[in-house]
């Protein structure tokens, strides 16, 4: 009984701090609502990758306003932004510096490069050759990057939103799957509806893009991430999240027979982590001190649709990664 009492006063003092931390959240989404129309399940999976601490791979077509949401969620955080732009030529070196060498002082000095700021956005990844994507991913997992000898810390917070091209796949080096399990999240941005069109074309009509200002502070995101760490996770939802996870894994296991010629690989533990963050993430979105197993389910997809490798009979029989998905979330048992 008292541990029931207690844990309900965690959560109360736990909730309290989730009130007063989330309170740019409001400011945050206003300023970009001026910009974006439409786009909210993106922007709030962004959100949530800076919460998380997790890098985020935007997947759409051309003109869905993926580097214009990252640019002005960046532009509206008073921090530091770098666009760079993913080309096949793009060398390691100016991605994240060099040795030059000084004949005046007769020695080499380190010329740091774009990738130190706290939000950089990897416009069409797919572009670069696998040296390129390799160093970019290793600054991700370390948050520090070598140049001759010496290491150098990134800035905190430090984020990478990078988007890729679906379609015209001719001249791209897509990422590997190992590479590709470094990003938290993985978002298939989708068209806008009829009246987000309709507004869409009216406001640039009207003059274009409204100019963003800063209204968060780099402090605030900090601490909206450790408040985010505190939310309270009940044994049983952790168990449905290592369930989903396993279920990638073993179907078999999970009653899910159908699927088991289906997955080749299912996903790491790696995922495991970042279904739990993600989860506390989208709790403290909704301004709450606990998770429960709707959080989860909605960052299910996400979290596993890049995680999961489904076999050759699969694409025969044209199922996908989030078909497979799918299935999983709509058939393991929910606490």
């Amino acid at each position: 009984m008292e541990d029931t009492e207690t844990r309900g006063l965690d959560i109360e003092v736990i909730q309290q701090k989730i009130h007063q931390e989330s309170a740019f959240v409001d400011r945050l989404l206003a300023e970009v609502g001026r910009v974006i129309v439409g786009q909210k399940t993106m922007v709030q999976r962004l959100l949530i990758g800076l919460l998380a601490d997790g890098h985020v791979l935007m997947e759409g077509v051309p003109g869905l306003a993926k580097t214009l949401t990252v640019r002005t969620l960046a532009q509206a955080i008073d921090t530091t932004f770098r666009r760079l732009q993913f080309t096949p030529d793009l060398l390691p070196a100016d991605l994240i510096g060099t040795l030059i060498y000084d004949p005046k002082d007769q020695e080499f000095k380190t010329k740091r490069g774009p990738i130190f700021a706290n939000i950089i956005l990897a416009d069409e990844i797919n572009r670069s050759p696998a040296k390129v994507q390799s160093a970019l991913l290793e600054a991700m997992q370390e948050h520090t990057v070598t140049i001759g000898e010496h290491s150098f810390p990134l800035p905190s917070p430090f984020l990478v939103l990078a988007t890729q091209n679906p379609i015209e796949q001719e001249g791209t080096y897509p990422l590997p799957e190992a590479q590709v399990d470094r990003f938290m999240l993985k978002l298939a941005v989708q068209y806008p509806t009829a009246d987000e069109e309709l507004q869409i074309m009216r406001r640039m009509a009207a003059g274009g893009v409204a100019e963003v200002k800063p209204v968060v502070t780099p402090e605030e995101i900090m601490r909206a991430r450790r408040a985010t760490e505190m939310i309270y996770m009940d044994q049983q939802v952790e168990r449905y999240i290592v369930d989903l996870v396993l279920a990638t894994r073993d179907p078999a296991a999970y009653g899910l027979d159908d699927l088991v010629d289906l997955v080749s690989f299912g996903a790491s533990p790696r995922a495991t982590i970042c279904l739990a963050k993600t989860a506390r993430a989208h709790a403290f979105l909704q301004r709450r001190g606990f998770v429960t197993p709707d959080d989860v389910r909605a960052m299910g997809m996400d979290v596993l649709r890049h995680r999961v490798l489904v076999t050759y009979e699969a694409e025969a029989e044209e199922v996908t990664p989030e078909d497979v998905v799918r299935r999983i979330l709509d058939r393991v048992e929910v606490p």
